[in-house]
């Protein structure tokens, strides 16, 4: 029996409905009132799940489903055209089938490479006028009309989505509104993941993705119709997270607990996938600039609760997340904190 079937909850749905809903709407609008009752809903969801859905987030579904079927033309190439746009040292472009390993060393014991294949991009590297560390140049595939074009448009949509909640994620943490500003200059370091996951038969130790944490801030996450993904519960519970039209779903990453001094759950979570389906999902992450310090914030510190953590730059915790889980990254996991042109 799998990892997630030996220890599923009893009652699937009464589980799940543990996984809050937010909705965007009266803060996007303005609303009085509404950045304190976002900053609470927030972090009751943070420090009792670490996801929770967001709802009136302002993404138009036609946006989403066009993005879906631009995964699809892409990963729909021959393996040879897709190893043209091998992944670099930045962690951009296509990485094939296992070519990763996540969650091996504080989730699960994963002996076996992630059964999905996957199309990193970020940020242009001149899209701010200046060199950026850490991030590399964008692989593009020749002879699929309209595909730059319409990733670019998603990624740029979810980042303004991204900075636009971090107000409430400043509350949240018992910070003013603005906190996070200079965290997120130049785009910060933000990547888009998309994954596909073809129709396999797995064993007691097969993923499609590992049990993991994110090392980000916080992940933005559009999924289609065919079911793959668990997070675990407190519990240890491993519950399949519902697909609710309009919403997407959201969790916090590493960075966001190391600030709130462990009080906010980076929560564990995988992707199996059995069946005749392919499985396709889009992973955004949303991560401060490299250059920053991510240390433990002062509302999260008293006689009783020392820091639990070191301040530590961002880059450092990048490069070290890289050499771990990215078979490409392997006995070089030393990127130079650097602008890499093409």
């Amino acid at each position: 029996m799998h990892l997630f079937e030996r220890h599923a909850p009893a009652d699937m749905v009464a589980a799940a409905a543990q996984i809050p809903v937010i909705d965007l709407g009266p803060f996007f609008a303005g609303e009085t009132g509404a950045l304190k009752t976002l900053g609470a809903e927030i972090r009751h969801a943070c420090e009792t799940v670490g996801f929770f859905y967001i709802a009136n987030h302002g993404v138009s579904q036609e946006l989403i489903d066009r993005t879906f079927e631009q995964s699809k033309r892409f990963h729909a190439q021959p393996l040879d055209e897709k190893l043209k746009l091998k992944i670099n040292d930045y962690n951009i472009g296509y990485l094939a089938m296992n070519a990763s390993v996540q969650g091996h060393s504080t989730v699960h014991k994963a002996t076996k490479p992630n059964q999905n294949e996957s199309f990193f991009i970020t940020h242009e590297p001149n899209a701010f006028g200046n060199p950026v560390p850490l991030r590399g140049h964008n692989q593009w595939p020749e002879g699929l009309p309209g595909f730059r074009e319409g990733v670019k448009e998603y990624f740029a949509t979810i980042h303004a989505l991204a900075q636009r909640m971090l107000p409430g994620f400043a509350v949240a943490l018992g910070m003013p509104e603005d906190y996070f500003a200079p965290y997120f200059t130049e785009g910060g370091h933000a990547q888009l993941r998309m994954l596909h996951y073809p129709p396999t038969k797995l064993e007691d130790n097969d993923f499609g993705t590992g049990p993991h944490t994110d090392n980000a801030f916080l992940t933005i996450l559009a999924r289609m119709d065919v079911p793959g993904l668990r997070l675990r519960l407190p519990n240890g519970e491993w519950v399949v997270p519902p697909l609710i039209p309009g919403t997407f779903l959201v969790n916090i990453g590493n960075y966001v607990r190391r600030m709130s001094n462990d009080r906010f759950l980076s929560t564990p979570h995988g992707v199996i996938v059995e069946g005749e389906q392919d499985r396709y999902s889009i992973a955004y992450f949303h991560s401060p600039k490299v250059t920053n310090t991510i240390e433990v914030l002062p509302t999260f510190v008293d006689a009783e609760n020392p820091p639990k953590y070191e301040p530590v730059e961002l880059g450092d915790l990048v490069r070290e997340f890289w050499a771990a889980n990215y078979a490409h990254q392997k006995g070089h996991g030393e990127v130079e904190l650097k602008h890499q042109y093409k």
